[in-house]
């Protein structure tokens, strides 16, 4: 199915390249659909049979698709647990290649107020300051907020640093009055030891 509907967004291939060929290289090449997702048009140019403007075009499409699929989720959705913050951030980090951080701003009721990311940085880390964080919480008045933060490899399984960090943002929220509900870290459940594909230290009593 994946193939005809790609198959459709080409057109037509080139000569020595049959469109149903091209399909076939562009999903083998991606590895997945999530990973396409975040595909620029250097990326589709690389596949034989798309030339520059066809791989501009389904460039397009990939960005228009993340744009929908980030905005069809409620803004003042309840996010009272870390399935469901799981759930609203697996969007934004399906296929990334490096570590982001973002914060979740919300009301007294656990709504989500606002979204904003915070850090990136490279495949194993991402410098995460607290003042970042707290400074979108009370721009946008929020009396709590989460932090949420992926790992490229799939296993959610803190670090270290991890740790380190999410005491750091405990302390720092109970000083500008900003409650730090919890640090989710992202992952895949096939990469996740315990099935889930997150760790929430929240859940594990650590926050």
């Amino acid at each position: 199915m994946d193939e005809e509907l790609f198959a459709l967004l080409i057109g037509a291939g080139t000569k020595g390249s049959p469109v149903q060929q091209v399909s076939q290289a562009l999903l083998k090449e991606a590895g997945s659909l999530a990973m396409m997702a975040t595909w620029e048009a250097a990326d589709f140019a690389r596949v034989r049979g798309l030339g520059p403007a066809k791989a501009a075009e389904l460039s397009a499409v990939m960005e228009l698709a993340r744009r929908i699929r980030e905005r069809a989720q409620d803004p003042g959705e309840k996010l009272d647990a870390p399935l469901k913050v799981w759930a609203r951030m697996e969007p934004l980090a399906a296929g990334l290649t490096v570590e982001k951080c973002w914060v979740l701003c919300l009301n007294r009721r656990n709504r989500l107020l606002a979204l904003h990311e915070v850090s990136s940085g490279t495949a194993t880390s991402a410098l995460l300051h607290p003042r970042e964080v707290f400074r979108q919480a009370l721009r946008h008045g929020a009396p709590a907020a989460i932090v949420a933060h992926n790992h490229p490899s799939g296993d959610p399984t803190p670090s270290a640093a991890d740790r380190t960090v999410t005491r750091q943002l405990v302390e720092a929220g109970r000083v500008v009055g900003v409650e730090l509900v919890d640090h989710v870290v992202m992952g895949r459940p096939e990469a996740d030891p315990a099935g889930k594909g997150w760790f929430s230290f929240g859940e594990a009593g650590l926050i």
